[in-house]
């Protein structure tokens, strides 16, 4: 169902509102005030704190109430650091790169060995740290990327997102002739950024997520075997203020596959896997507020 008109432009008057006064500010007034936010969302709003304290317990046993909590904290600090990232982005230029963004140059000219290969990269990055900061900055140091997003229900919202994505140059997610433009921008050599789907509607790949099952999207894989691509799994963390952009490894489609679903299937578990295995020495980085949580049954 559409907003009506005032919906639309009251949203888009409040968002800009609230960007004038974050970007009117430094940036580390911004964190810091980011971080007291997310502390008071978990502990004096109690925003989904039932839930997700029993989703962090539930992955990790081991661990106190208090520990989950803290885990909590972090992950709301988190999201709450990336919506001011995502407020200033056309102001988060090279030089800013080099100071919060550690080894950024160098990750760069690794990922571009892979697109002179000249069959395109997937590369895939988790909802963890912050995941615009992982395009981003490889887009500041001049690696050309392209992405998928959904459209926004609001408009002016969805034209405002447009802009904050910058160099990154994002494709409509359920426009027709999207999967055939994706294919076109690998083939070119193209060096595709895509968040794997980790809770499609429908029954698609069982893949081990955090010691349970998670039903997850093989999209990712698929375009790395049609184009004969690698894939590399990557995740953005935050380290004491610095976003640290951790290469895990390069996945590579056996062109000899006789199945090329299953192929698709393959690497899509192995990438879930090093992504699970990375994230929990992290957990604090994931948005474990997600309204869809990932091991639900479909």
């Amino acid at each position: 169902m559409a907003k009506s008109a005032f919906s639309v432009n009251f949203e888009y008057f409040a968002l800009r509102s609230l960007c004038a006064v974050v970007n009117a500010i430094p940036y580390p007034v911004a964190a810091a005030i980011a971080r007291g936010a997310g502390w008071s969302l978990f502990h004096v709003f109690r925003f989904k704190r039932r839930r997700t304290l029993w989703r962090i317990q539930s992955v990790f046993p081991g661990k106190t109430r208090r520990e989950a909590a803290a885990v909590a904290v972090r992950s709301a600090q988190n999201l709450l650091l990336t919506a001011v990232e995502m407020m200033r982005a056309p102001r988060l230029d090279r030089a800013w790169m080099d100071r919060h963004v550690k080894d950024g140059l160098l990750y760069k000219e690794k990922l571009q060995t892979y697109v002179d290969e000249g069959r395109g990269v997937v590369i895939m990055v988790p909802h963890s740290g912050n995941w615009y900061m992982a395009a981003w900055s490889m887009a500041r140091y001049g690696l050309k990327l392209f992405a998928l997003a959904a459209r926004q229900r609001n408009p002016r919202l969805n034209e405002w997102m447009s802009r904050q994505y910058g160099d990154v140059e994002v494709l409509d997610r359920d426009s027709r002739g999207t999967i055939a433009r994706i294919l076109e921008k690998l083939a070119a050599g193209g060096a595709f950024a895509i968040l794997p789907d980790l809770r499609v509607r429908e029954k698609d790949v069982e893949a081990e997520f955090f010691g349970g099952k998670a039903n997850v999207s093989r999209s990712g894989a698929a375009f790395a075997v049609k184009c004969g691509c690698p894939i590399v799994v990557a995740v953005m963390t935050r380290q004491n203020g610095i976003h640290v952009f951790n290469h895990i490894a390069t996945l590579r489609p056996d062109p000899s596959a006789p199945d090329k679903k299953e192929e698709a299937r393959r690497l899509t578990r192995e990438a879930l896997k090093l992504l699970s295995d990375e994230i929990m020495k992290n957990p604090g980085d994931w948005f474990w507020y997600n309204k869809r949580w990932i091991l639900e049954p479909v």
